[in-house]
């Protein structure tokens, strides 16, 4: 029994469990396979050799305004002349003629500076050390083409995946990788997207992402983030301090000076204000034979009008502000001083193409003649800043300064299938809170192009990408409540999955101002005029749920118009107060809360009391559109500048209220048959600087009146950059929320509904104006007219249906 129980103690209780098979391809060593002792290993597929690239000699000089914004500006640090050559060597051997164009430069000088303070070095950059030769050797192994390599792609996600576990490493391509922007690249702009845009690309495939409307955001002009551009770093920070309704005297000089400088670099980033070598040497040579003679590389230059002093009977073309000084005179100032502007003999540039008004900014070129009875001698004040210079300046042409496209000012290249390469430019500045163009630009433009082409090709004018924008609703009329009723009938027939996807309402939504005792009630007829518009809305159902409404104010609408009686209100322009609201947003609630949510997650629909002017944003910073309410054209009636008739008739120019006399808009001209035009071709010839008189555009097609007032009234707007380029006390601005009203870059489309203006859809330099008019006229009895702003194609048209 003891050596059965021994036996039984010592048995295994269980098999031995047999031996995993070897994960080595390559058999073990054995005669019978003939393999030699050591196996050999598989060898890894020969990559190819990396492209040359042909090294050029970069100037320090050249480098040093990028590495400066790069070093000093974006990581404070500080470099030194030996450091700047070793990068201007390094960039121009690995990046060669391409360096500047695809932006390669700032993403090296980026890498390194970050590579630096992640090693503990110094707040100075020395060129000789054995830290800054690793980090080179290290960026120089992972540079192709002078790209960093693809394994410097990885998010936060990822990072712990490794081998073929990873569905991202399968999906990008070399090709793809150095449009690859990650979340770090984005969060070092101004300020953070709040789109939450996933990394998945394929997750548009899905139901939720097929509604071109969840990258529809509205942008208030109180929640802009506030910049303000620095003229000695060249570049825009935010601003420190909080803002205030009530601000400090000094802010309402920031203004100015801001505006000021911010078209100053505009007009230095033209090609006409570049200077070239080439361009002076031939110069030269052509006026010994002939002092007329001029190149077309002969560039502009412009003259401080402190610089002015001591050089009487010379030319000169400044750039400065027009104002009216307090005895009456016509000025113009720029941040050294101010002189006494005479436009006897002056000639608007382009003639009758643009409005020029005291409070513009404007090109005048002109000579400069003292007189011994002028306000002084020399520079008055103490501090020499807005001092009045001695004589006057003989205006020979006034003009405003040219306009740049959205495209140069974000530096964004070529669009190539969906990917844009950003060079030069303000591309890292988030100027609307949405994501900068360099941070999410390229990724937001590959989603906008596989959403918004998914509607019918056979029937363009469906789809779920349009706006409908309404001007001048007037809701105590009878008229416009039966023609809202028409319209959103006819969007209402349409498809749910077809139906606009946002309806924009712009005032005045009363006729008088009854806050102000315009009418009966007061307040209380005033949330009558909404509660009429809600009884509207409510046999719509599906628009609601379905839709955003957003509101625009005008001058005649609570609370500003309780003071201003109707006048010109302060801009920005608050929204209307929730207390007259209330039952459209009860509307909403109940069409959101009867809809059908079955077939997955929709985005609700929801109505958006928004200021004066506000900015709606389509896919982050892809698109960009502006909503501005304005009796604009009336307003340079009243104060435009009027000039010397062409047959030299008339009295001497004067800055009174005058209108400015054209010649081309009594011709008799034939009417067009469709308002939706596009004359980017047209217009582009009446540069600031080149007098034209245009009647025809360039196909030879023979335009309206009304077309030509459009055309001189977004020339004047969008070159200025500014929706209220006017004195301050004809249209106050609040001066902490001055960058809510700059049109700086270009928004994609700009909607100006101007009741005093025809109807009109024009492109100017990339920018689409509309403007809508009123949804109903007295001209045109029983006729309803609105825009449709497609963002597909980015153009607007004209639309009308019969009450």
């Amino acid at each position: 029994m003891s050596e059965h129980s021994n036996i039984y103690r010592t048995a295994p209780p269980f098999r031995p469990r047999p031996a995993p098979a070897q994960s080595d391809p390559i058999p073990s060593s054995s005669p019978a396979f003939g393999t030699p002792v050591h196996p050999i290993r598989p060898q890894k597929s020969v990559q190819p050799s990396k492209p040359s690239i042909l090294p050029v000699q970069l100037p320090p000089a050249t480098l040093r305004p990028l590495a400066f914004r790069t070093f000093t500006k974006k990581h404070s640090l500080t470099l030194t002349s030996s450091a700047l050559q070793t990068f201007a060597i390094f960039i121009g051997k690995h990046c060669g003629l391409t360096w500047r164009e695809d932006g390669l430069a700032e993403r090296i000088l980026d890498d390194i500076a970050k590579n630096w303070k992640k090693n503990g070095g110094g707040l100075i950059v020395p060129g000789e050390g054995e830290d800054l030769k690793n980090i080179l050797r290290n960026i120089e192994s992972s540079l192709s083409e002078g790209r960093s390599a693809p394994q410097n792609f990885l998010n936060r996600q990822d990072s712990f995946v490794f081998g073929a576990q990873s569905p991202r490493d399968e999906s990008l391509t070399p090709k793809e990788m150095p449009g690859v922007l990650n979340r770090e690249h984005s969060q070092n702009s101004f300020g953070l997207s709040n789109l939450e845009v996933e990394d998945d690309e394929d997750e548009n495939e899905n139901g939720q992402m097929k509604d071109p409307r969840r990258w529809l955001k509205v942008v208030g002009a109180f929640e802009q983030p506030r910049l303000m551009y620095n003229w000695a770093q060249k570049h825009f920070e935010p601003i420190g301090r909080p803002p205030s309704l009530l601000p400090d005297p000094a802010n309402k000089i920031h203004l100015f000076r801001h505006r000021y400088n911010l078209t100053h670099q505009r007009l230095l980033r033209n090609e006409s204000f570049q200077t070239s070598t080439v361009g002076f040497t031939r110069t030269s040579t052509l006026q010994r034979s002939s002092s007329i003679m001029t190149t077309a590389q002969q560039a502009y230059k412009l003259t401080p009008i402190a610089n002015l002093l001591g050089r009487s009977g010379s030319n000169h073309l400044l750039l400065g502000l027009l104002t009216l000084s307090p005895t009456g005179v016509l000025t113009i100032g720029d941040l050294t001083g101010s002189i006494t502007l005479d436009i006897q003999h002056a000639r608007p540039v382009p003639e009758g193409g643009a409005w020029f008004t005291p409070g513009m900014v404007v090109l005048v070129d002109g000579m400069y003649e003292e007189e011994g009875s002028a306000v002084g001698p020399a520079v008055g004040g103490v501090a020499g800043i807005g001092g009045t210079i001695g004589g006057k300046f003989i205006a020979f042409s006034v003009g405003g300064p040219p306009c740049e496209r959205r495209d140069v000012t974000l530096g964004v290249g070529n669009n190539i299938a969906g990917h844009s390469s950003a060079g030069a430019g303000f591309g890292w500045v988030d100027f609307l809170g949405v994501g900068s163009e360099r941070g999410s630009g390229t990724k937001m433009r590959r989603l906008e192009q596989r959403t918004l082409k998914r509607g019918s090709v056979q029937n363009p004018t469906e789809g779920r990408g349009r706006m409908v924008i309404m001007g001048e609703v007037d809701l105590g009329s009878a008229n416009v409540l039966q023609a809202l009723k028409k319209i959103l009938g006819v969007y209402d027939a349409e498809p749910s999955d077809q139906s606009p996807m946002a309806f924009v309402l712009m005032g005045n939504f009363a006729r008088y101002a009854v806050m102000a005792g315009g009418g009966s009630g007061g307040s209380i007829e005033y949330k009558e005029y909404f509660d009429s518009l809600a009884t509207v809305l409510s046999d719509y159902p599906s628009i609601l749920q379905s839709a955003t409404f957003v509101f625009v104010p005008g001058d005649n609408d609570p609370w500003a118009s309780a003071f201003s009686a109707g006048a010109a209100t302060a801009l920005p322009r608050a929204s209307i107060p929730d207390i007259f609201t209330s039952r459209i947003k009860r509307e909403f609630a109940t069409a959101n809360a009867e809809a059908d949510s079955s077939g997955g997650k929709r985005v609700e629909g929801e109505a958006i009391w928004s200021t004066n002017p506000t900015r709606l944003t389509l896919f982050g910073p892809a698109q960009e559109v502006v909503l501005f309410r304005d009796d604009m054209t009336g307003r340079l009636l009243r104060n435009a500048l009027s000039f010397r008739p062409l047959d030299g008739g008339g009295s001497s120019a004067t800055a009174s209220e005058s209108t400015v006399s054209t010649t081309t808009s009594t011709d008799p001209v034939p009417a067009e048959e469709s308002r939706e035009m596009d004359v980017d071709a047209a217009v582009k010839t009446a540069e600031s600087h080149l007098p034209a008189v245009k009647t025809r555009d360039n196909s030879g097609t023979t335009v309206t009146a009304d077309m030509i007032a459009a055309r001189r009234l977004v020339k004047t707007i969008l070159d200025q950059g500014y929706l209220s380029p006017f004195p301050l006390s004809i249209r106050p601005v609040f001066w902490d929320y001055f960058g809510a009203l700059q049109l700086y870059p270009l928004p994609s489309a700009f909607v100006l509904m101007d009741p005093e203006a025809p109807a009109f859809a024009i492109t100017y330099e990339g920018c689409h104006v509309m403007n809508p008019g009123p949804l109903v006229t007295k001209q045109r009895r029983g006729v309803a007219q609105w825009m449709e702003y497609d963002a597909r194609t980015r153009r607007g048209k004209t639309r009308e249906v019969r009450l």
